[in-house]
């Protein structure tokens, strides 16, 4: 039996790298790559198994890339469930421009993925048997699959009794909360999307999570404002917590990290303050490294402890 699967749609190979300055038309002397696995519910995996989670990644890819996919999850003995497509996997390239600091992201649509491919992805998560206690769809759609896709994973998860974990945007997102969710991750943009008004102070934010818990989309709402901090609303109450201070070297994977965290943490029967205190640590782990390196579980924990220190926001 695994307890929590994940699925990916559309992963990637990351590609990082760094550049003294980004100049037009000129040749550019970079740095040496880094590749590392990538797409939101593959990245979810990986910091759920490095904190001691039974997780299996169900992805797609295809092509040489998925196959150097592949090579990059072996290598970090992920568990897995490959469905094989027969477009080319993509890959998404991060820039450090070193003298402002500044990070440029450069993120492809992916490959087109037929009805056949993406039903078998559906297929697969619902021949576990025992279900899972908890799945996560998390990342973009690519080029194919349907945008009521995670409304279906939705659907199913309501009958088999599991837990749905979701972190996507647009209409894809929409769809899935209309069913109704177990967690849902937004950014601040995807909150604003789905709420009147521009969301300009905490207060908001918080109002803003907890109307989408009384309306019945989720049973917990997540958000994630960087810097500022961190709002979790559930039916029960809602907190709010200040950001850990680090030093950020690449935001890449922050989110992933953060809501891995959250999820491990509840599993771990956490109160909402504690789950929310180890998302922010294990965010805040995950930009203090290059590329989509993620978060390193003592890190997290150090991080934990330093968040101990600072109070919840009030307001």
């Amino acid at each position: 039996m695994v307890d929590i699967v994940t699925l990916t749609l559309n992963p990637s190979v990351d590609v990082s790298l760094s550049v003294e300055r980004l100049v037009d038309t000129v040749k550019l002397r970079c740095s040496q790559p880094r590749k590392d696995p990538g797409g939101g519910g593959i990245n979810v995996a990986r910091v759920l198994k490095r904190l001691g989670s039974d997780c299996l990644a169900i992805y797609l890819a295809g092509g040489s890339a998925g196959d150097y996919l592949g090579g990059l999850l072996a290598a970090e003995q992920l568990q897995t469930k490959r469905v094989a497509i027969r477009a080319e996997t993509r890959e998404n390239v991060t820039v450090l421009e070193t003298s402002t600091l500044r990070e440029y992201r450069f993120v492809m649509p992916g490959p087109t993925v037929s009805e056949l491919e993406w039903r078998r992805c559906l297929d697969a998560l619902e021949a576990i048997d025992p279900p899972p206690r908890y799945v996560v769809a998390s990342g973009s759609l690519p080029p194919g699959v349907p945008t009521d896709f995670y409304a279906r994973v939705a659907r199913w998860a309501h009958k088999a009794g599991v837990a749905m974990v979701l972190d996507a945007s647009g209409e894809a997102l929409a769809a899935a909360l209309e069913v109704g969710v177990f967690l849902f991750k937004p950014s601040l943009d995807e909150l604003r999307g789905l709420s009147e008004g521009p969301l300009a102070t905490r207060a908001q934010w918080r109002e803003a999570a907890q109307r989408l818990v009384q309306r019945g989309c989720a049973h917990k709402v997540a958000l994630s404002v960087g810097g500022r901090g961190a709002i979790l609303a559930t039916q029960s109450d809602v907190v709010q917590l200040p950001a850990v201070p680090v030093t950020v070297v690449s935001a890449v994977g922050a989110g992933d990290s953060f809501l891995a965290a959250m999820i491990w943490a509840i599993d771990h029967e956490a109160s909402s303050e504690e789950a929310l205190r180890y998302a922010i640590a294990a965010g805040s782990a995950a930009v203090t490294n290059p590329g989509t390196t993620l978060c390193d579980p003592t890190d997290v924990v150090r991080l934990y402890h330093d968040s101990l220190a600072l109070a919840a926001i009030e307001d």
